[in-house]
């Protein structure tokens, strides 16, 4: 009965905010009013009920949260790594007999979280086993994560913070520079899971996974871990997929894991077997290194020989010039494999290429074509001074102290391809039917030079209807999408226009600080942009060189020309903060965290910055005799610091 009723808040959660998002995002209703609040009343009484309240439920709102720097804290139960193993044979040897887990080993960050009278108090990262950062704010953020649970005493327990792939795949894809995407879930998740301010955390989309029952106050697990599994299920917590095996049997488990890897959402580097008698592992006690209740079974790699037979320089919007290794068919975990991603120039060199070089393959975790290792090490490939596209001239800089290989010219026909599909895609300008494919046509017969010509295909009718894998009934579909998307907004314009580092989130940051206005964003300076939460010198460098670029000037002119901005509704009347910039630090005693003040100043025309700098009005912090970060800039450029009472009576015009 508890399962159920646990799943069923766990539908009701997500139906409730499937409803709110199409609601308030995208302008449509999936249920009625009557509908959401009768399921919305029923979650309220299952949460009362069972004492389990997830933090993604649409019943409680996880305030936003900026810290200067995240503490560091001991932990009362430290965590040593675990021993490892690429041999099933050795790891249903180490069975002994005896009954186990075996689980998923998750690519996350590991975190400890402890419960006290059923509500969150706190959550600390591994760090080095014996001290981490407390991330609490943040993981109040996770989407799974319950914030209050039905067991009223102390509970601790580990979990692994993980960026399913789906999810990391569709944060790149906002990203412009091919050179700062992210590499791999884990550095994204780690990174998220460890940032100063927690909307930060909330929009990368961090899920936990429970792993390990430190300790439950007052419960007896009868010397069993399923049983402490199945305890924190009951808790609201989401477990690590496990099997309870025996040597029997434990050999076809690891077969059953390795065929769900494949396509497994959830980043994983290998297995974890622990006994399931706790009183026996815990017995055992532990070496120098690691404890010997539990152990890592970690992949083996399939390894194969092959030879390079050429590196493919492929060409990106942003002008990045990736490395692709093409290299004789080998069979690799049961498909067939021949390119694999260099990355870039400072791994080719690092592997000292050269075509014909005896190579080795693998896929990493099981999924990923990888270079394991340059058998002949000739280092004669040569990098491509010319693109492969444009043939215009390359250059190699140096991002995140690698090397990187672009193409110098700014008329490159492959950026050009990239840019086009940027611009139409469903979060830019939302323009159907227009593929990569259908763009290279068009782009090819010279229909298409900038942005603005998109709304003039009507004058190639003819020789549009007449393209292969086209036809009137094509034709008139594509054209009624690009009628469609003339009517849009200033936050899809500046996504759609490409600009490095600034992805659908930013633009729409970018929009409400400068008012919505496309001349105050076109004129803006690496100092202003500074001010905006989220936007550091990189990118305040790019978007201020893209728009003051006179070509790009005359193209977002004549795109403009095109459009038709929707308003957006703001009373001057009550714009009594207008042009004004302030700081927020510290706890406040009249609202109930610093978002709600934040959204009080936007409403009144302000801005809210997370640093100090010569354009802020005012710090507002209630300890003013703190030497904290901001409050010794704010002194250096003698910024009034102010309490959150004096702030409310000379700003707001409120009595306290």
């Amino acid at each position: 009965m508890a399962d159920k009723k646990l799943e069923r808040i766990k539908d009701l959660v997500e139906l409730l905010n499937e409803a709110s998002r199409a609601y308030y995002a995208q302008d449509k209703e999936i249920m009625s009013n009557y509908e959401y609040d009768k399921m919305y009343d029923e979650l309220l009484a299952l949460e009362e009920e069972t004492g389990i309240t997830l933090a993604n439920s649409p019943t409680v709102n996880v305030g936003y949260e900026a810290v200067e720097e995240l503490p560091k804290e001991t932990h009362e139960y430290p965590m040593l790594s675990l021993g490892k193993t690429k041999d099933r044979e050795e790891l249903r040897e180490w069975l002994q007999g005896k009954e186990g887990l075996l689980s998923w080993k998750l690519d996350g960050l590991t975190i400890v979280l402890t419960y006290r009278n059923g509500q969150l108090e706190k959550a600390v990262t591994r760090g080095n086993g014996e001290v981490g950062e407390v991330i609490t704010n943040n993981a109040r953020t996770f989407k799974n994560l319950p914030l209050s649970i039905a067991h009223r005493g102390e509970l601790i327990l580990r979990g692994e913070a993980v960026i399913a792939y789906s999810d990391f795949e569709k944060i790149n894809a906002q990203i412009a520079d091919e050179a700062s995407k992210y590499k791999n879930p884990r550095n994204l998740c780690s990174g998220s899971v460890r940032q100063l301010n927690n909307q930060i955390t909330a929009e990368r989309n961090v899920k936990l996974y429970a792993f390990t029952l430190v300790y439950a106050e007052g419960v007896d697990f009868e010397n069993s871990r399923e049983k402490q599994f199945l305890f924190l299920k009951e808790q609201g917590f989401d477990v690590v997929d496990y099997m309870k095996v025996t040597q029997n049997t434990i050999l076809e488990a690891i077969d059953t894991f390795e065929k769900r890897i494949v396509d497994y959402d959830i980043p994983s580097d290998g297995l974890v077997m622990t006994f399931e008698d706790i009183a026996y592992g815990e017995a055992l006690g532990r070496t120098a290194k690691f404890p010997r209740h539990s152990i890592a079974f970690k992949w083996r790699d399939e390894i194969k020989e092959t030879y390079l037979k050429e590196i493919e320089w492929s060409a990106s919007r942003t002008g990045l010039i990736n490395p692709v290794a093409i290299f004789e068919p080998v069979e690799l975990e049961g498909t067939t494999v021949s390119r694999a991603s260099v990355h870039n120039v400072s791994m080719c060199k690092a592997l000292k290429l050269g075509l014909g070089d005896k190579i080795t393959v693998y896929k990493a975790n099981m999924i990923i074509p990888q270079i394991a290792e340059n058998l002949t090490g000739s280092d004669t490939l040569e990098i491509p001074k010319e693109c492969p596209v444009c043939g215009g001239v390359t250059e190699i800089r140096s991002v995140n102290e690698a090397q990187f290989l672009y193409c110098t010219n700014e008329a490159c026909e492959a950026k050009s391809v990239k840019a086009f599909t940027l611009f139409v895609s469903r979060d830019a300008m939302n323009i159907e039917g227009m593929s990569e494919a259908t763009l290279e046509k068009f782009i090819d017969s010279g229909f298409l030079q900038e942005f603005a010509d998109l709304y003039h295909l009507d004058r190639y009718e003819e020789e549009i209807v007449n393209m292969e894998g086209f036809g009137e009934k094509s034709y008139k579909k594509l054209i009624n999408s690009i009628e469609d998307s003339r009517e849009t907004t200033l936050p899809r314009i500046i996504y759609a226009l490409g600009i490095a580092g600034i992805g659908v989130a930013t633009a729409k940051v970018l929009c409400k600080q400068f008012d919505y206005s496309l001349e105050k964003l076109m004129n803006a300076n690496e100092e202003d942009l500074s001010t905006v939460e989220g936007i550091g010198e990189v990118i305040a460098s790019a978007f201020v060189k893209h728009m003051q670029r006179e070509e790009n000037i005359i193209k977002i002119q004549n795109l403009m020309k095109e459009l038709r901005l929707q308003d957006v509704v703001v009373n001057e009347a009550e714009q009594s903060l207008s042009a004004m910039s302030f700081c927020i630090t510290g706890s406040l005693k009249h609202y109930n965290n610093r978002d709600e003040l934040k959204e009080i100043i936007e409403q009144k025309g302000g801005k809210v910055t997370g640093s100090v700098t010569s354009k802020t009005h005012c710090l507002i912090n209630n300890d003013i005799t703190s030497n904290s970060g901001k409050n010794k800039k704010a002194k250096e450029l003698q910024i009034p610091i102010l309490t959150e009472e004096e702030f409310m009576i000379k700003y707001l015009s409120i009595e306290v």
